[in-house]
C-alpha cells in the first residue's frame, strides 16, 4: 500500500507554503497530487516555466460558450504553486487530482447555502479560539512559525474533529472529494510507494481510503454531465486574490503575504524600507530614521501582545503612528499598494490562447502599449500614425466589450487629442474568448460584432452611436452596413425622441471625420443629420403636447444634446429649421412649462430674441394667473444649470424677485423644494453674486435698474485720475 502524506493548507498561505517546501525536503515523495482539476495536467508544464511569473490562474472555458468558465488562481505564496515548483526541481511527478473541469463547468451552479462550517471553517476555529479575526490567528498559529513542518498534522487534527460533527458532504462537494479518492487508489495501482497530497484543510479528513468504499465512491461518480473545456493559464492580479475582490479562498493582504514569503530574513525592517521608498515616492516624509522608529515599535507591540513576530496589525498601527501624523493618507497608500497590491503576473508567450487573444498581444506589442492593472493615463495625438493606431484599437476593444482602455476628458483646444486611462483585469481573458467568435482578429472580431449590432440596433440612437464609434474604430468594412440600416431605420422611424437622440453623434461625425484622416462617408452623415433634423423640427411641438413632467423631463434632454448638434455642424440653413421649431415652442399653450422655459433660452442664446422679448416672456411666465409649479418648470427649463444669466441681466432677476416676494405663505413652502432644486444646480459664486444683488434692494430703481449715485461716484475720480497719471 502507498505511504500517503496528506499536507492541509490554507489556499494562498505564505506560512503553509514554507513549510510544506519544508516537509517536502524532509519527504522526498515520489509523486506529488495538488487539489485542482485533473484534466489540466497537460498545460501544467507552463506553470513550472521560468518564464511564467506568477500571480496567474488557471482558466477553465466551455469551448461553445466561453462565458462559463472558472479560474484557479495560483500566487508565489501558494503552496499548490510551491509544490509544482518543488515537484519540477526534483524531478518528481506531480498532477492535479480533482474533479476535473469538464465536469464541474457542465453542471449548474447551485446558490451559496451561507454554511460557514463548510465555506470557512478555519474562521470558525479561530472565533472557538477566542480570536476575532481570522486572518491574526492565522498569522499567529500558521504564518509566523516559519517552517515549522509539524503545524499539518494539528490542522489535520482540528479538520478530523471538526467534521466529525458536520452533516456529511454532498453534491459536488461529495463528488470532488471521491474523485480525489479515487486518484488516490489510482496511485497506489500504479505503483507509488509515497505520495504527498496537498489539499484544502476541510478535505483532508475526506481523503482517508480507509473510511471509504472504492464502489460506492465509483457509483458517485458514474454518469456525471461533461462538457468539451479548453485550459490555459492566464495572467492574474493580487488583487483579484484579495477577499474584498469576492474571491471565495481569497486572502486580506495578498501583497504583504507575497512579501512574507519572498523575504526570508529582516522581515519588519524591509517592510518599513518598502514603506518608506513607496511614500517619498508620493512625495510624502518618510526619512531612514522614521524606518527604525517604526520597526522599533513594531517589536515591541508584539512583544507586549505575546507574538514572535510583528504581524500585519502591528505594523500597520506602527506605520500609522510614525508615518500617519495628522492623516490616515499614508495608511491608505500602503494599504492600497503593499498590503493588497496590483502585482500583474505574466504567462510564456507561448502559452494556449485563443488566435484574438495572441493579435492583441502582438500589437499591445507593436504599439509599445504597457499592460498593468494600475491605471495608466495617456495621451493621443491624433495626428501622429502611432498614436492613431493606438486609438482605433481601444475602440475596437470597447466595441467587444473589453474596456482595458477608458476615454477620458481632453482639456485644452482642438479634437485631435484623446485622452485613456488604461488598466488591465484578469477577466478581460475570458471576454477575449468570448469574443473570439467574431473573428480571430481584433480588426476582423470589431468589424463583425459592429455589423451584428447594426443588424439588431433597436433605436436611430443606437445606431448612430453605433456608425460613431466604428468610425472611430477605423473600420471600413462595418461603415457601409451601419450606414445603410441607418437609412432604413431613419425612413420608418416616426419617433422624434429618438430622430433627436441620432443628431449628436451624426453632428460630431460630419464636423470631426476629416480630423482622423477619413472622409468616406462625412457626406453621407451630413445628408442623414439634415433629413433627420427637418423630420424631428417639424414634428418637435405635436411631440411635445399635453406631455407628463417625466416625459417633458427626458424630451427636454433629447433637445439639449439636439441643440447642441446643430450649433456644431454651423449650418444656417439648419440653424432656421431648428429656431422656428423652438419658436413655436415658446408661442403655444399646450407646451409643458419647462419645455416652454427651455425653448426661450436657447432662443436667447442663439440670438433670436432679445432681451426685452425675453422679458416679455418672463412676465407671462410669472403671471399671477399661473400656478406656481408651472412657474417653477418654467424657470427650471429657463435658467438650467447655470445662474450666470441672471447675475448678468437684472431686469430679469428682478422679475423673478418681484414673483417670488408677491407669493402667500402657504404658496411659497408648496414652490419652495421646487426653486430649491433648481437653484442648487448653480455654481456657489453665482448664487453668492445672485444674494448679493438682491440685497441691495435700497439702490435698484425701477424694474431692477440701479439708480446712479452721483457723490460716490465723484470720489473715485481724484483715484483714478492719479492711476492714470492725470494732474489735479
Amino acid at each position: 500500500m502507498s505511504e500517503i502524506s496528506l499536507f492541509p493548507i490554507r489556499h494562498h498561505g505564505p506560512g503553509s507554503a514554507r513549510s510544506l517546501e519544508h516537509a517536502l525536503n524532509h519527504l522526498q515523495p515520489d509523486l506529488f497530487l495538488v487539489e485542482g482539476p485533473a484534466d489540466a495536467d497537460p498545460v501544467l508544464p507552463f506553470l513550472t516555466r521560468s518564464d511564467l511569473q506568477p500571480p496567474v490562474a488557471l482558466l477553465g472555458y466551455v469551448a461553445d460558450d466561453p462565458s462559463r468558465a472558472s479560474f484557479w488562481p495560483f500566487a508565489s505564496f501558494s503552496p499548490e504553486f510551491v509544490a509544482f515548483r518543488w515537484a519540477a526541481a526534483a524531478g518528481v511527478t506531480a498532477r492535479f487530482m480533482d474533479l476535473p473541469a469538464s465536469a464541474t463547468l457542465a453542471q449548474e451552479k447551485t446558490p451559496d447555502t451561507g454554511d460557514d462550517l463548510h465555506t470557512d471553517p478555519l474562521r470558525l476555529l479561530a472565533e472557538a479560539a477566542g480570536h476575532s479575526d481570522f486572518e491574526r490567528w492565522w498569522e499567529t498559529l500558521v504564518e509566523a512559525r516559519g517552517d515549522d513542518f509539524e503545524v499539518f498534522g494539528a490542522v489535520l487534527e482540528a479538520m478530523q474533529a471538526v467534521r466529525g460533527d458536520a452533516p456529511p458532504a454532498s453534491g459536488t462537494e461529495a463528488q470532488r472529494e471521491a474523485f480525489m479518492r479515487q486518484t488516490l487508489r489510482a496511485a497506489h495501482k500504479e505503483g507509488f510507494q509515497r505520495v504527498a497530497v496537498v489539499c484544502g484543510a476541510w478535505h483532508a479528513p475526506a481523503l482517508d481510503l480507509g473510511g471509504f468504499r472504492a464502489k460506492d465512491d465509483a457509483a458517485l461518480l458514474r454518469g456525471l454531465p461533461k462538457v468539451k473545456v479548453n485550459l490555459t493559464w492566464v495572467p492574474w492580479t493580487h488583487g483579484r486574490l484579495s477577499v474584498h475582490s469576492g474571491y471565495g479562498a481569497g486572502v486580506r493582504s495578498p501583497g504583504y503575504y507575497h512579501h512574507l514569503f519572498t523575504t526570508p530574513e529582516h522581515v519588519t525592517e524591509r517592510w518599513f524600507a518598502r514603506v518608506a521608498r513607496l511614500l517619498r515616492a508620493e512625495r510624502l516624509d518618510a526619512s531612514s530614521a522614521s524606518v527604525i522608529e517604526a520597526t522599533r515599535l513594531a517589536g515591541t507591540l508584539a512583544a507586549l501582545r505575546g507574538r514572535r513576530l510583528p504581524g500585519l496589525d502591528e505594523l500597520n498601527e506602527a506605520a500609522l503612528s510614525v508615518f500617519g501624523w495628522d492623516s490616515d493618507l499614508p495608511l491608505r497608500l500602503i494599504e492600497r499598494q503593499l498590503v493588497v497590491g496590483e502585482t500583474l503576473g505574466r504567462v510564456p508567450e507561448d502559452t494556449p490562447s485563443v488566435p484574438l487573444a495572441q493579435d492583441l498581444a502582438r500589437q499591445q506589442k507593436r504599439l509599445r502599449l504597457k499592460v498593468q492593472p494600475d491605471p495608466l493615463d495617456l495621451t493621443l495625438d491624433l495626428r501622429e500614425d502611432h498614436d492613431l493606431a493606438r486609438s482605433a484599437l481601444f475602440h475596437r476593444l470597447n466595441l467587444l466589450g473589453v474596456p482595458w482602455a477608458q476615454a477620458r476628458y481632453s482639456g485644452g483646444r482642438g479634437t485631435f487629442k484623446e485622452a485613456w486611462a488604461l488598466a488591465w483585469a484578469p477577466e478581460f481573458s475570458v471576454r477575449l474568448v468570448e469574443a473570439s467568435r467574431w473573428g480571430q482578429t481584433v480588426e476582423s472580431a470589431a468589424t463583425s460584432h459592429a455589423m451584428n449590432r447594426a443588424r439588431e440596433a433597436g433605436t436611430l440612437g443606437d445606431l448612430t452611436a453605433l456608425l460613431e464609434a466604428i468610425r472611430y474604430a477605423d473600420l471600413p468594412g462595418a461603415l457601409t452596413p451601419a450606414l445603410s440600416a441607418l437609412d432604413a431605420r431613419a425612413a420608418l422611424s416616426a419617433d422624434v425622441g429618438d430622430m433627436l437622440s441620432a443628431l449628436p453623434p451624426l453632428a460630431r461625425l460630419a464636423r470631426y471625420g476629416d480630423v482622423r484622416g477619413r472622409v468616406t462617408g462625412d457626406l453621407k452623415a451630413t445628408g442623414t443629420f439634415r433629413t433627420l433634423l427637418t423630420r424631428a423640427s417639424v414634428g418637435l411641438p405635436t411631440a411635445a403636447t399635453g406631455l407628463a413632467e417625466d416625459a417633458a423631463t427626458e424630451l427636454r434632454t433629447q433637445v439639449q444634446g439636439a441643440d447642441a448638434a446643430v450649433r456644431l455642424l454651423d449650418d444656417p440653413e439648419a440653424l432656421g429649421e431648428w429656431y422656428a421649431a423652438l419658436h413655436e415652442l415658446t408661442t403655444r399653450d399646450d407646451i409643458p412649462p419647462l419645455l416652454a422655459g427651455d425653448a426661450v433660452r436657447r432662443l436667447r442664446d442663439g440670438g433670436e430674441l432679445d432681451t426685452l422679448t425675453v422679458g416679455r416672456y418672463m412676465e407671462l411666465a410669472l403671471a399671477p394667473a399661473q400656478p406656481p409649479q408651472a412657474v417653477t418648470a418654467w424657470l427650471d427649463g429657463f435658467l438650467g444649470q447655470s445662474g450666470i444669466l441672471l447675475t448678468h441681466d437684472r431686469a430679469l432677476l428682478s422679475l423673478l424677485d418681484s414673483w417670488l416676494t408677491g407669493l402667500d405663505a402657504p404658496v411659497f413652502q408648496e414652490v419652495l423644494p421646487l426653486l430649491r432644486r433648481v437653484f442648487s444646480r448653480f455654481e456657489k459664486a453665482e448664487r453668492r453674486a445672485i444674494g448679493e444683488a438682491l440685497r441691495h434692494d435700497g439702490s435698484r430703481g425701477q424694474a431692477g435698474q440701479y439708480a446712479f449715485n452721483e457723490e460716490r461716484g465723484l470720489r473715485a475720480v481724484p483715484v483714478v485720475a492719479r492711476m492714470l497719471g492725470v494732474g489735479s
